[in-house]
Protein backbone atom coordinates (compact mmCIF):
# COMPACT_ATOMS: atom_id res chain seq x y z
CA UNK A 1 0.00 0.00 0.00
CA UNK A 2 2.78 2.09 0.69
CA UNK A 3 4.64 1.47 -2.46
CA UNK A 4 1.80 2.53 -4.31
CA UNK A 5 1.15 5.73 -2.73
CA UNK A 6 4.00 6.89 -2.95
CA UNK A 7 3.47 5.73 -6.59
CA UNK A 8 0.39 8.05 -6.84
CA UNK A 9 2.26 11.12 -5.51
CA UNK A 10 4.10 11.44 -8.58
CA UNK A 11 3.09 14.05 -11.03
CA UNK A 12 2.52 13.01 -14.15
CA UNK A 13 2.17 15.38 -17.41
CA UNK A 14 1.16 14.27 -20.58
CA UNK A 15 3.03 15.75 -23.74
CA UNK A 16 1.51 15.88 -26.71
CA UNK A 17 3.73 13.40 -29.59
CA UNK A 18 5.73 15.98 -31.88
CA UNK A 19 3.73 16.03 -34.87
CA UNK A 20 4.84 14.22 -38.02
CA UNK A 21 5.51 16.45 -41.50
CA UNK A 22 2.80 17.27 -43.45
CA UNK A 23 4.13 19.00 -46.57
CA UNK A 24 7.74 16.98 -46.55
CA UNK A 25 6.49 14.00 -47.84
CA UNK A 26 3.64 14.73 -49.84
CA UNK A 27 6.03 16.90 -51.58
CA UNK A 28 8.72 13.86 -51.67
CA UNK A 29 5.57 12.02 -53.88
CA UNK A 30 5.20 14.84 -56.08
CA UNK A 31 8.83 15.33 -57.25
CA UNK A 32 8.70 11.32 -57.71
CA UNK A 33 5.53 11.87 -59.60
CA UNK A 34 6.94 14.40 -61.96
CA UNK A 35 9.52 12.35 -62.94
CA UNK A 36 7.76 9.50 -63.37
CA UNK A 37 5.16 11.78 -65.83
CA UNK A 38 8.38 13.53 -67.50
CA UNK A 39 9.12 9.67 -68.59
CA UNK A 40 5.74 8.54 -69.54
CA UNK A 41 4.81 11.41 -71.48
CA UNK A 42 6.85 10.66 -74.40
CA UNK A 43 6.72 6.83 -74.01
CA UNK A 44 2.67 6.53 -74.16
CA UNK A 45 3.04 9.16 -77.27
CA UNK A 46 1.44 11.44 -75.46
CA UNK A 47 3.90 14.53 -76.55
CA UNK A 48 7.30 13.90 -77.89
CA UNK A 49 9.74 15.17 -80.90
CA UNK A 50 10.08 12.98 -84.20
CA UNK A 51 14.27 14.41 -85.09
CA UNK A 52 13.54 12.54 -88.73
CA UNK A 53 10.86 13.93 -89.35
CA UNK A 54 11.06 17.35 -87.70
CA UNK A 55 7.72 17.37 -86.32
CA UNK A 56 5.72 17.41 -82.65
CA UNK A 57 3.89 13.99 -81.69
CA UNK A 58 1.06 14.56 -79.79
CA UNK A 59 -1.15 11.26 -78.80
CA UNK A 60 0.70 9.56 -81.36
CA UNK A 61 -0.05 11.62 -84.42
CA UNK A 62 2.45 13.21 -86.14
CA UNK A 63 1.55 17.18 -85.84
CA UNK A 64 2.04 19.58 -88.46
CA UNK A 65 2.04 23.54 -88.59
CA UNK A 66 -1.16 22.63 -91.07
CA UNK A 67 -2.70 21.08 -88.37
CA UNK A 68 -3.85 24.62 -87.34
CA UNK A 69 -5.83 23.32 -84.43
CA UNK A 70 -4.14 21.20 -82.88
CA UNK A 71 -0.79 23.94 -82.73
CA UNK A 72 -2.25 26.38 -81.67
CA UNK A 73 -4.86 25.24 -79.46
CA UNK A 74 -2.17 23.47 -77.26
CA UNK A 75 -0.37 26.25 -76.67
CA UNK A 76 -3.18 28.73 -75.81
CA UNK A 77 -4.13 25.97 -73.53
CA UNK A 78 -0.89 25.60 -72.23
CA UNK A 79 -0.55 29.03 -71.55
CA UNK A 80 -3.54 29.76 -70.15
CA UNK A 81 -2.77 26.39 -67.75
CA UNK A 82 0.94 28.09 -66.78
CA UNK A 83 -0.66 32.11 -66.04
CA UNK A 84 -3.17 30.25 -63.56
CA UNK A 85 -0.61 28.20 -61.69
CA UNK A 86 2.02 30.66 -61.24
CA UNK A 87 -1.11 33.69 -60.39
CA UNK A 88 -2.02 31.38 -57.69
CA UNK A 89 0.38 28.98 -56.52
CA UNK A 90 3.99 31.50 -57.21
CA UNK A 91 6.87 29.20 -57.27
CA UNK A 92 5.22 26.45 -55.83
CA UNK A 93 6.62 24.34 -59.35
CA UNK A 94 10.01 25.01 -58.10
CA UNK A 95 9.59 23.11 -54.85
CA UNK A 96 7.27 20.50 -55.44
CA UNK A 97 8.18 19.61 -59.29
CA UNK A 98 10.96 21.61 -60.31
CA UNK A 99 13.92 18.24 -61.67
CA UNK A 100 17.23 20.49 -60.48
CA UNK A 101 15.46 21.33 -57.16
CA UNK A 102 14.61 17.54 -56.86
CA UNK A 103 18.09 16.47 -57.26
CA UNK A 104 20.13 19.27 -55.63
CA UNK A 105 17.70 18.19 -52.60
CA UNK A 106 19.16 14.61 -53.35
CA UNK A 107 22.89 15.38 -53.95
CA UNK A 108 22.53 17.38 -50.48
CA UNK A 109 21.22 14.62 -48.63
CA UNK A 110 24.10 12.00 -50.34
CA UNK A 111 26.43 14.75 -48.55
CA UNK A 112 25.07 15.09 -45.56
CA UNK A 113 25.26 11.46 -44.70
CA UNK A 114 28.67 10.82 -46.23
CA UNK A 115 30.60 14.32 -45.33
CA UNK A 116 28.85 15.64 -42.21
CA UNK A 117 25.35 17.54 -41.51
CA UNK A 118 27.51 20.72 -41.85
CA UNK A 119 29.26 19.69 -45.46
CA UNK A 120 26.99 22.30 -47.55
CA UNK A 121 28.15 22.20 -51.53
CA UNK A 122 27.66 25.79 -52.20
CA UNK A 123 29.49 28.74 -54.46
CA UNK A 124 29.40 31.41 -52.69
CA UNK A 125 32.35 31.28 -50.94
CA UNK A 126 32.19 29.62 -47.52
CA UNK A 127 34.90 26.73 -46.87
CA UNK A 128 33.28 23.20 -47.17
CA UNK A 129 32.91 21.82 -43.65
CA UNK A 130 33.88 18.07 -43.64
CA UNK A 131 33.32 15.82 -40.73
CA UNK A 132 36.16 14.87 -39.31
CA UNK A 133 35.06 10.77 -38.77
CA UNK A 134 34.04 10.58 -42.76
CA UNK A 135 36.73 12.77 -44.33
CA UNK A 136 38.13 9.34 -46.02
CA UNK A 137 38.71 8.74 -49.47
CA UNK A 138 36.22 6.06 -49.65
CA UNK A 139 33.15 8.85 -48.75
CA UNK A 140 34.19 10.88 -51.45
CA UNK A 141 34.25 8.52 -53.90
CA UNK A 142 31.21 6.84 -52.76
CA UNK A 143 29.59 10.67 -53.21
CA UNK A 144 30.89 11.13 -56.59
CA UNK A 145 29.67 7.74 -57.93
CA UNK A 146 26.04 8.45 -57.18
CA UNK A 147 26.22 11.79 -58.34
CA UNK A 148 27.52 10.61 -61.47
CA UNK A 149 24.77 7.72 -61.48
CA UNK A 150 22.02 10.60 -61.44
CA UNK A 151 23.61 12.89 -63.77
CA UNK A 152 23.63 9.51 -66.29
CA UNK A 153 19.92 9.02 -65.19
CA UNK A 154 18.67 11.81 -65.62
CA UNK A 155 20.47 12.90 -69.03
CA UNK A 156 18.73 10.01 -70.35
CA UNK A 157 14.87 11.34 -69.73
CA UNK A 158 15.38 14.08 -72.71
CA UNK A 159 16.09 11.04 -74.95
CA UNK A 160 12.33 9.53 -74.11
CA UNK A 161 11.38 12.95 -76.22
CA UNK A 162 13.57 12.04 -79.56
CA UNK A 163 13.60 8.63 -79.46
CA UNK A 164 10.88 5.38 -78.85
CA UNK A 165 11.53 3.49 -76.13
CA UNK A 166 13.47 0.47 -77.83
CA UNK A 167 15.90 3.13 -79.55
CA UNK A 168 16.73 4.31 -76.16
CA UNK A 169 17.48 0.80 -74.95
CA UNK A 170 19.41 0.07 -77.86
CA UNK A 171 21.52 3.28 -76.43
CA UNK A 172 22.06 1.97 -73.01
CA UNK A 173 22.98 -1.36 -74.17
CA UNK A 174 25.60 -0.12 -76.90
CA UNK A 175 23.39 -2.15 -79.46
CA UNK A 176 23.79 -0.69 -83.21
CA UNK A 177 20.33 1.11 -84.54
CA UNK A 178 20.10 3.09 -87.39
CA UNK A 179 17.64 5.24 -85.87
CA UNK A 180 20.54 6.51 -83.59
CA UNK A 181 21.93 9.52 -84.78
CA UNK A 182 26.08 9.02 -84.94
CA UNK A 183 27.14 11.78 -82.89
CA UNK A 184 24.44 11.21 -80.14
CA UNK A 185 26.93 9.82 -77.54
CA UNK A 186 29.62 12.53 -77.64
CA UNK A 187 26.25 14.49 -77.07
CA UNK A 188 25.02 12.38 -73.96
CA UNK A 189 29.07 12.79 -72.76
CA UNK A 190 28.30 16.46 -72.72
CA UNK A 191 24.94 16.32 -70.95
CA UNK A 192 26.32 14.45 -68.21
CA UNK A 193 29.17 16.63 -67.80
CA UNK A 194 26.87 19.19 -67.54
CA UNK A 195 24.76 17.50 -64.92
CA UNK A 196 27.68 16.01 -62.68
CA UNK A 197 28.70 19.72 -62.40
CA UNK A 198 25.57 20.65 -61.93
CA UNK A 199 24.38 18.00 -59.25
CA UNK A 200 28.45 18.37 -57.35
CA UNK A 201 28.89 22.20 -56.77
CA UNK A 202 25.84 24.23 -58.10
CA UNK A 203 22.72 22.51 -56.78
CA UNK A 204 20.69 25.29 -55.29
CA UNK A 205 23.06 28.42 -56.34
CA UNK A 206 21.21 27.84 -59.45
CA UNK A 207 17.55 28.18 -57.93
CA UNK A 208 18.37 31.35 -56.43
CA UNK A 209 20.72 33.13 -58.65
CA UNK A 210 20.86 31.54 -61.97
CA UNK A 211 17.23 30.66 -62.96
CA UNK A 212 15.31 32.41 -65.44
CA UNK A 213 12.37 30.72 -65.25
CA UNK A 214 11.87 31.23 -61.66
CA UNK A 215 11.97 35.24 -62.63
CA UNK A 216 9.61 34.45 -65.06
CA UNK A 217 7.18 33.01 -62.69
CA UNK A 218 7.61 36.00 -60.48
CA UNK A 219 5.96 38.38 -63.53
CA UNK A 220 2.69 36.99 -62.16
CA UNK A 221 2.95 36.81 -58.55
CA UNK A 222 0.70 39.58 -56.71
CA UNK A 223 0.14 40.46 -52.76
CA UNK A 224 -2.77 37.01 -52.82
CA UNK A 225 -0.64 34.45 -54.58
CA UNK A 226 0.40 31.33 -52.47
CA UNK A 227 3.32 32.30 -49.96
CA UNK A 228 4.11 31.49 -46.30
CA UNK A 229 2.98 33.50 -43.52
CA UNK A 230 4.08 34.15 -40.29
CA UNK A 231 2.53 34.80 -37.11
CA UNK A 232 3.62 37.87 -35.61
CA UNK A 233 1.36 38.35 -32.71
CA UNK A 234 3.15 35.27 -30.94
CA UNK A 235 6.91 36.29 -31.81
CA UNK A 236 7.57 35.28 -28.28
CA UNK A 237 7.34 31.74 -28.98
CA UNK A 238 10.26 31.51 -31.84
CA UNK A 239 12.44 33.98 -29.65
CA UNK A 240 16.29 33.09 -30.37
CA UNK A 241 14.54 30.06 -32.38
CA UNK A 242 16.19 29.57 -35.84
CA UNK A 243 14.45 26.19 -36.36
CA UNK A 244 12.64 26.91 -39.64
CA UNK A 245 15.53 28.95 -40.72
CA UNK A 246 18.18 25.98 -40.42
CA UNK A 247 15.44 23.45 -42.23
CA UNK A 248 15.63 25.95 -45.12
CA UNK A 249 17.75 24.77 -47.73
CA UNK A 250 17.85 27.98 -49.50
CA UNK A 251 19.01 29.69 -46.13
CA UNK A 252 15.94 32.10 -46.23
CA UNK A 253 14.22 33.08 -42.99
CA UNK A 254 10.24 32.49 -43.83
CA UNK A 255 9.85 35.16 -41.08
CA UNK A 256 10.73 37.83 -42.93
CA UNK A 257 9.13 36.74 -46.73
CA UNK A 258 8.72 39.49 -49.52
CA UNK A 259 7.19 39.35 -52.69
CA UNK A 260 10.13 38.79 -54.56
CA UNK A 261 12.10 36.69 -52.71
CA UNK A 262 14.08 33.25 -53.64
CA UNK A 263 11.12 31.05 -51.60
CA UNK A 264 9.81 27.84 -53.55
CA UNK A 265 7.09 27.00 -51.39
CA UNK A 266 7.92 23.95 -50.73
CA UNK A 267 6.98 23.82 -46.63
CA UNK A 268 10.06 22.53 -44.76
CA UNK A 269 10.08 25.58 -42.62
CA UNK A 270 6.27 25.11 -42.03
CA UNK A 271 7.15 21.26 -40.91
CA UNK A 272 9.63 22.26 -38.88
CA UNK A 273 7.79 24.85 -36.59
CA UNK A 274 4.97 22.69 -36.34
CA UNK A 275 6.73 19.71 -35.13
CA UNK A 276 8.78 21.95 -32.19
CA UNK A 277 5.30 23.91 -31.51
CA UNK A 278 3.37 20.41 -31.05
CA UNK A 279 5.82 19.87 -28.06
CA UNK A 280 4.04 22.22 -26.35
CA UNK A 281 0.63 21.53 -27.20
CA UNK A 282 0.67 24.63 -29.85
CA UNK A 283 0.09 25.04 -33.43
CA UNK A 284 3.43 26.58 -35.44
CA UNK A 285 3.83 29.93 -36.07
CA UNK A 286 4.07 29.31 -40.29
CA UNK A 287 1.42 28.25 -42.44
CA UNK A 288 0.67 29.11 -46.11
CA UNK A 289 -1.55 31.52 -47.07
CA UNK A 290 -3.49 32.97 -50.09
CA UNK A 291 -3.79 37.06 -49.97
CA UNK A 292 -3.78 39.16 -46.50
CA UNK A 293 -7.19 38.87 -45.38
CA UNK A 294 -7.01 37.02 -42.50
CA UNK A 295 -7.84 40.04 -40.20
CA UNK A 296 -10.82 41.14 -42.22
CA UNK A 297 -14.25 40.12 -41.58
CA UNK A 298 -15.49 37.00 -44.22
CA UNK A 299 -11.39 36.50 -45.18
CA UNK A 300 -12.00 33.10 -46.51
CA UNK A 301 -14.16 34.17 -49.17
CA UNK A 302 -11.94 37.26 -50.15
CA UNK A 303 -9.46 35.12 -50.92
CA UNK A 304 -11.34 33.11 -52.92
CA UNK A 305 -12.60 36.00 -54.71
CA UNK A 306 -8.97 37.01 -55.24
CA UNK A 307 -7.87 34.17 -56.77
CA UNK A 308 -11.65 33.93 -58.77
CA UNK A 309 -10.44 37.45 -60.19
CA UNK A 310 -6.44 36.23 -61.61
CA UNK A 311 -8.06 33.70 -63.43
CA UNK A 312 -10.93 34.81 -64.73
CA UNK A 313 -9.14 36.96 -67.79
CA UNK A 314 -7.46 33.47 -68.37
CA UNK A 315 -10.50 31.36 -68.55
CA UNK A 316 -11.42 32.50 -72.37
CA UNK A 317 -8.51 31.61 -73.49
CA UNK A 318 -8.37 28.51 -71.71
CA UNK A 319 -11.26 27.10 -73.01
CA UNK A 320 -10.76 28.72 -76.65
CA UNK A 321 -7.74 26.89 -76.11
CA UNK A 322 -9.56 23.87 -75.06
CA UNK A 323 -12.51 23.68 -78.05
CA UNK A 324 -9.36 24.10 -80.36
CA UNK A 325 -6.94 21.52 -79.80
CA UNK A 326 -10.12 18.78 -79.27
CA UNK A 327 -11.64 19.88 -82.83
CA UNK A 328 -8.08 19.35 -84.07
CA UNK A 329 -8.30 15.81 -82.42
CA UNK A 330 -11.62 15.50 -84.37
CA UNK A 331 -10.75 16.66 -87.62
CA UNK A 332 -7.25 15.71 -87.84
CA UNK A 333 -6.61 13.56 -90.73
CA UNK A 334 -4.04 10.39 -90.17
CA UNK A 335 -3.19 10.39 -93.92
CA UNK A 336 -2.05 13.32 -96.75
CA UNK A 337 -1.53 13.57 -100.38
CA UNK A 338 -0.02 15.96 -102.49
CA UNK A 339 0.89 15.66 -106.31
CA UNK A 340 3.60 17.66 -108.06
CA UNK A 341 4.82 18.20 -112.02
CA UNK A 342 8.28 16.70 -111.91
CA UNK A 343 9.55 19.76 -113.98
CA UNK A 344 13.57 19.10 -114.27
CA UNK A 345 14.26 21.90 -116.88
CA UNK A 346 13.50 25.58 -117.10
CA UNK A 347 10.64 26.29 -119.80
CA UNK A 348 10.11 22.74 -120.56
CA UNK A 349 7.97 19.57 -119.18
CA UNK A 350 8.11 16.12 -118.66
CA UNK A 351 5.42 14.07 -118.53
CA UNK A 352 6.20 12.71 -115.07
CA UNK A 353 4.53 13.66 -111.82
CA UNK A 354 5.39 12.93 -108.23
CA UNK A 355 2.80 11.61 -106.02
CA UNK A 356 3.84 11.80 -102.23
CA UNK A 357 1.36 9.63 -99.61
CA UNK A 358 1.97 10.39 -96.07
CA UNK A 359 0.98 8.52 -92.97
CA UNK A 360 0.69 10.66 -89.69
CA UNK A 361 -0.12 8.19 -87.44
CA UNK A 362 2.23 5.98 -86.21
CA UNK A 363 0.72 2.58 -86.69
CA UNK A 364 1.13 0.47 -89.77
CA UNK A 365 -1.43 1.47 -92.71
CA UNK A 366 -1.79 0.85 -96.01
CA UNK A 367 -2.98 2.89 -98.80
CA UNK A 368 -4.41 2.11 -102.30
CA UNK A 369 -3.87 4.58 -105.18
CA UNK A 370 -5.19 4.80 -108.46
CA UNK A 371 -5.80 6.89 -111.39
CA UNK A 372 -9.42 8.03 -112.69
CA UNK A 373 -9.97 10.36 -115.97
CA UNK A 374 -6.64 8.87 -117.96
CA UNK A 375 -7.54 6.27 -120.77
CA UNK A 376 -5.99 2.74 -119.81
CA UNK A 377 -2.38 2.13 -121.14
CA UNK A 378 -1.92 6.28 -121.11
CA UNK A 379 0.16 6.60 -118.21
CA UNK A 380 2.21 4.57 -115.89
CA UNK A 381 1.65 4.23 -111.97
CA UNK A 382 4.77 2.91 -109.91
CA UNK A 383 2.72 1.40 -107.86
CA UNK A 384 -0.93 0.97 -106.79
CA UNK A 385 -0.94 0.48 -102.91
CA UNK A 386 1.93 1.97 -100.39
CA UNK A 387 2.27 0.05 -97.12
CA UNK A 388 3.76 1.50 -94.02
CA UNK A 389 5.30 -0.19 -90.66
CA UNK A 390 4.56 3.60 -89.00
CA UNK A 391 4.47 7.35 -89.53
CA UNK A 392 6.10 8.17 -92.93
CA UNK A 393 6.35 9.52 -96.48
CA UNK A 394 6.24 7.70 -99.53
CA UNK A 395 7.60 9.31 -103.33
CA UNK A 396 5.67 7.35 -106.10
CA UNK A 397 5.90 8.14 -110.14
CA UNK A 398 3.30 8.59 -112.83
CA UNK A 399 4.48 8.53 -116.26
CA UNK A 400 1.55 9.69 -119.20
CA UNK A 401 2.74 8.56 -122.22
CA UNK A 402 3.61 11.21 -124.54
CA UNK A 403 1.18 9.72 -127.44
CA UNK A 404 -1.89 11.94 -125.84
CA UNK A 405 -4.22 14.00 -128.24
CA UNK A 406 -3.85 17.67 -128.00
CA UNK A 407 -5.77 19.38 -125.08
CA UNK A 408 -6.53 19.77 -121.58
CA UNK A 409 -6.73 16.13 -119.89
CA UNK A 410 -8.12 16.65 -116.35
CA UNK A 411 -7.70 13.29 -114.38
CA UNK A 412 -7.64 12.62 -110.46
CA UNK A 413 -5.25 10.40 -108.32
CA UNK A 414 -7.49 8.89 -105.96
CA UNK A 415 -5.80 7.37 -102.76
CA UNK A 416 -7.58 5.18 -100.03
CA UNK A 417 -7.06 3.72 -96.97
CA UNK A 418 -8.35 0.39 -95.10
CA UNK A 419 -9.83 2.21 -92.51
CA UNK A 420 -12.18 4.03 -95.13
CA UNK A 421 -10.30 7.37 -95.09
CA UNK A 422 -9.62 8.68 -98.80
CA UNK A 423 -8.88 11.59 -100.62
CA UNK A 424 -8.46 13.10 -104.60
CA UNK A 425 -6.38 15.48 -106.16
CA UNK A 426 -7.44 16.76 -109.60
CA UNK A 427 -4.41 17.22 -112.03
CA UNK A 428 -4.55 19.15 -115.36
CA UNK A 429 -2.77 17.99 -117.95
CA UNK A 430 -2.00 20.24 -120.89
CA UNK A 431 -0.95 18.70 -124.23
CA UNK A 432 -0.08 21.78 -127.02
CA UNK A 433 -0.07 19.17 -129.29
CA UNK A 434 0.35 15.76 -130.48
CA UNK A 435 3.59 14.50 -128.98
CA UNK A 436 4.24 17.79 -127.09
CA UNK A 437 3.22 18.36 -123.40
CA UNK A 438 3.65 21.16 -121.10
Amino acid sequence: MSGSSSLDKIPISVVPAGASPHYHWRRRAVQILTLVLAVLIPVSGLLRIDPMAGTFVVLDRQIWWSDFYLVFGLWILLASGLVVMYSAAGTAFCGWACPQNTFAELANQWTYRLLGKRADMTLEGERLKVAASKNRPLNWLALGFLILLAAMAFSLIPLFYFYPPEVVWSFVTLRHDARLAPSLHYIYAIFVIIFFVDFAVIRHFWCRFMCIYKVWQHGFKTRDTLHVAYDASRAERCSKCNYCVSSCFLGLDPRQTDMYDSCINCGDCIDACNDLQAKRGEPGLLRFDLGEHKTRKGWLLGRIGSLSTRIAWTLPFALLGLGMFVWGLVSFDHYHLAVYRADTLHGASINDYRIRVSNKLYAPAELHLRVEGLPAGSYRLQTDSVHFDTAGKADLNLHVDEGMPAGLHSFLVHVQAEDGWADSYRIQHFVEQAGDKS
